[in-house]
Order: C-alpha cells, then structure tokens, then sequence
C-alpha cells in the first residue's frame, strides 16, 4: 500500500480542515516547498496536493505554489482542487504533477469526465468526498443526491482506474478511517481505492493494507505528530 503525505494550501499556505469546514483552518509555520521536502526527506514518494481556493472556487490562484513542491522534490505528486476545464489538466500536467483528481467536474460534467479519461487514461483519477454516503461537491460546501458508491461503480465504468475516496466527516477529525466504507469500495473490481479522511494511528494504516485499500492519504495526524511518517510507510509495505 502506498502512503500520500497530504499538502492542503489556501493563499499559498499549508492547512487543514476539519470536516471539511473553511473556518475550521488550521494553517502550519511551514511552506508547501518545506513540507513535501520534509515528506521526500523521511522517505515518502508520493505526494498528494489539494488546492483548497480552486476546489471552492474554481480559481488557480495557488499554481504557482504547487509547481514549486513539484520542482522541488522528486515524487509523485498528485493535484486536485478546481480542474474543471482540459487547459488546467494540461497546466498541471505540464508542471509535472503525475495524476490529476477531478471531483465537481466529474460530478457536475460526466461528459467531461469520459472525455478527459479517453484522452489522458490513469493520469486522471476521481475525487469522490462523501458525506452520509452523499457525494459532496465545491469544496465540499454542496452535498448532491448521488450515492457515493454507485457513484464510484459508474466511473469505473468509463475507464477510470483511481478514486479517491474522502470521508468528509473523518477527515481532520482524527478519529480514524471509515474502514466500513473501504471493505465496500475494495469489492469494486477494476477499481484502486485510494483511503482518505480520519487516519490517526498505525492501526488504521494496517486495517486499510488488510482490506486492500491500494493507498493512504496521512495529513493532519502527521502533522500534529500522531503518526510518524517513517513507521506509517514501515505499516504500508
């Protein structure tokens, strides 16, 4: 199982949210730059990058801060947060980034999403955040009608191979992954789940490797120091 060190930015700043919830912020006395150098440096190779300004606004205002983490270290780096047009795809896919995550737009424009898939394959992934079983869009301020699961069994059915699967109401919370969730996802076959939201302790990693979660996303329990970096990849292998 992999593990993706989290990088949150608003205003070119690390964060995190609670719950998904903007004046719930916790912002960090360290860059993105120090931050995925700190990652690379205990040993992590992928980086997973959400730009909280474009994922609620749609705007790029924090480009210029995620290609800096990009050129700065030597990882596979992963972006989501407002890509809801080709030309941000390509933007990002330019500078760099590996894999781009589209989450309104693959709700709100599924057209869109069996387009870009066609186009670029495995260098898109889907951003599923749910909340109540709920798929949430606009940075998570919007809660749709859409199963979250069969909402994952449908993008599957177009080619995508990588969901980012987010429990809004874990995530930041520190109080541990949705594992019931992640026993349901993993059945999905053709489908790599990536687990995000609440992982707090070395057990969640363990329970997500047994389930077969491919990968794990760590921020904030890293960041107040609930898990260390390197014993999280030692759990993963």
């Amino acid at each position: 199982m992999n593990i993706y060190p989290a990088i949150d930015i608003i205003g070119g700043c690390v964060v995190r949210l609670t719950q998904g919830d903007y004046n719930k912020k916790e912002k960090y006395n360290i860059t993105p730059v120090e931050a995925a150098q700190g990652f690379f440096k205990k040993g992590a190779r992928f980086l997973h990058i959400v730009d909280l300004d474009g994922a609620k606004d749609g705007s790029l205002s924090n480009f210029d801060s995620i290609r800096e983490v990009i050129k700065s270290t030597d990882m596979f780096v992963e972006v989501g947060g407002g890509i809801r047009d080709e030309e941000r795809i390509r933007r990002y896919l330019s500078a760099g980034v590996g894999r781009v995550i589209l989450g309104t737009a693959a709700l709100k424009n599924f057209p869109f999403l069996v387009e870009m898939v066609k186009k670029y394959g495995d260098r898109i992934a889907v951003g599923v955040d749910a909340k109540n079983g709920f798929v949430a869009v606009d940075g998570w301020t919007t809660v749709s009608d859409t199963d979250s699961v069969a909402f994952c069994e449908k993008v599957r059915d177009i080619g995508v191979k990588n969901v980012i699967y987010t429990d809004i109401e874990r995530d930041g919370a520190m109080r541990g992954a949705n594992t019931a969730i992640y026993q349901r996802l993993t059945q999905i076959t053709g489908l790599e789940i990536t687990a995000s939201g609440g992982i707090s302790s070395l057990d969640d990693i363990t329970a997500l490797k047994r389930i077969g979660v491919s990968s794990a996303i760590i921020g904030k329990a890293l960041y107040e120091g609930k898990i260390k970096l390197e014993d999280a990849l030692r759990a993963a292998e």
